[in-house]
């Protein structure tokens, strides 16, 4: 049996390879192993039937009735216009700057991820709103294609993000905690992304030339007024959403589950879909079954993967995996660098939602047992995984890209059709970003947990001699006690507090 893991695990990449449905590979590859093991006697035939029960008790976890909220939520927002008057007002606003297009795209792709939450959707509405105008002005091509496929992947990290809610429950974390986390690294990413922007237009002026002010269509107030009109009720609805579950740096008690949270935020994205007058019912049933189809999917992965899992730990493969990760020269430092790798590489061939469902529960339980932290070790990983969607010739962001800019070059909307050397090159630069983002959340930790909640440490020595003195004055008990709570929890006395309020 010892030597069944690692002939368990280069099956299901094996198997992966084949380019048959995850979700059905899986399962079909757990349930064979499975069979073997008891016709060897290695666990007995009663530890396969507790599969269905395993697999009801996964699905009935409140938390990822996220998804579809969340989903929904995406999608709304997605279909009601939003994308396209925030690029067309920031494109307007920023143009007339070297570079002002790129910049514009950047900033309202972060924006989009924290309300939309969808890649394919955000890539999709960018390029068709931005690509014509980029390649009407001359900007260079791999630019172009680099900085709309990239701004696209930003909604992977930036809360709400979907991933983030797997990862949060997948690790047994709360998901406020997991979304504080990742407002660190998505403002990093923004301003590295800007950074290169800003460093082209110095050392490559030609490739990213201003707009003339005089083609802008709106002018002065009516210019800012549309810029408003798109950013102010985003933000409202970002910070009702991640407030309402303490997911924003500040806050420190949630009033929503992320489920609450979620369904909130769909009936947000309805009335924003309403304020644009977008509101009928081609878009709701559009965007109720994009819903279904992704929370179809992701379902079928966890069934499969759990499937998996169930008889990858019966024949001992938490241990294997756990024995190989832990003897790694160079400590957690090495452990970390050999993850990031595995997944990197592993990110060619599988999407986000399958690496958390496969690989994660394997490699949490190690970090853990090795004093890691498991919110910065999943924002870390989800920093990775963002590559996926910009590897060459993998990535489905490149795909989305590829596609659409066929449809524009048929419909006319552009002059001349998009190599696809342009689109994969270009990715290049984007990619080597986000890998200089997952350094630098591994060397500089603080970049993740200086928004999380600071714990309060209790001086033991000093709350046994504040309890002693209590034994010592029996008239003022209950004032003694509250008091000796208070300084043992490092709060201030109820007139301070007050004083706060």
């Amino acid at each position: 049996m010892e030597n069944f893991p690692p002939l368990m695990f280069a099956g299901l990449i094996l198997i992966m390879l084949i380019g048959f449905p995850v979700a059905f590979s899986l399962a079909a590859l757990g349930l064979a192993c499975g069979f073997y093991a008891v016709s060897q006697g290695w666990f007995p035939p009663e530890f396969m039937a507790n599969l269905p029960q395993n697999v009801f008790g996964i699905l009935s976890n409140d938390l990822l009735l996220a998804i579809p909220f969340f989903t929904l939520m995406g999608a709304l927002l997605e279909r009601c216009g939003l994308a396209e008057d925030m690029l067309d007002s920031m494109g307007q606003l920023f143009g007339p700057v070297r570079g002002g297009l790129g910049y514009s795209v950047i900033i309202v792709g972060f924006i989009l991820g924290a309300i939309t939450g969808t890649v394919a959707g955000q890539v999709i509405a960018m390029a068709m709103i931005s690509l014509p105008v980029m390649m009407r002005y001359g900007y260079n091509m791999r630019y172009a294609t680099g900085v709309l496929a990239a701004s696209g992947t930003i909604t992977q990290l930036v809360p709400p993000s979907l991933v983030l809610v797997v990862l949060a429950d997948q690790l047994g974390r709360s998901v406020g905690d997991m979304y504080k986390a990742a407002w660190g690294p998505s403002i990093l990413q923004v301003l590295i992304f800007t950074l290169y922007t800003f460093a082209l237009t110095r050392l490559k002026p030609h490739y990213l030339p201003g707009i003339p002010k005089t083609e802008r269509s709106l002018q002065g107030w009516a210019l800012w007024k549309k810029c408003l009109r798109g950013i102010i009720p985003s933000a409202i609805l970002i910070f009702a959403v991640l407030g309402s579950m303490g997911g924003l740096p500040g806050i420190d008690t949630a009033i929503c589950t992320p489920t609450e949270a979620g369904a909130m935020g769909a009936v947000g994205a309805g009335i924003l879909a309403a304020l644009h007058g977008r509101l009928n019912w081609p878009l709701l049933q559009g965007a109720m079954a994009g819903t279904m189809r992704i929370t179809a999917m992701v379902v079928f992965i966890l069934i499969g993967s759990r499937t998996f899992s169930l008889v990858f730990q019966g024949v001992e493969g938490g241990a294997w995996i756990e024995h190989m990760l832990s003897h790694l020269p160079g400590g957690q430092t090495g452990f970390l660098i050999a993850v990031n790798l595995f997944i990197f590489f592993l990110a060619f061939f599988l999407d986000f939602f399958e690496i958390a469902f496969i690989i994660l529960p394997l490699l949490g339980p190690v970090a853990d047992k090795m004093g890691i932290d498991l919110v910065w070790f999943g924002v870390m990983l989800c920093v990775n995984m963002q590559t996926s969607f910009m590897h060459p010739p993998f990535g489905f962001a490149l795909f989305y890209l590829r596609g659409i800019s066929d449809s524009l070059f048929k419909s006319g909307a552009i002059p001349r059709k998009v190599a696809s050397s342009d689109i994969y090159l270009g990715a290049i630069p984007w990619v080597l970003m986000q890998l200089i983002l997952v350094a630098i959340v591994i060397f500089v930790p603080q970049s993740v947990t200086m928004f999380l909640d600071k714990e309060k440490a209790v001086d033991l020595n000093q709350a046994t001699e504040l309890l002693q003195g209590l034994e010592h004055a029996p008239d003022k008990s209950q004032d003694n006690a509250d008091e000796a709570l208070r300084q043992m929890a490092a709060e201030p006395p109820a007139s301070a507090a007050k004083n706060q309020r």
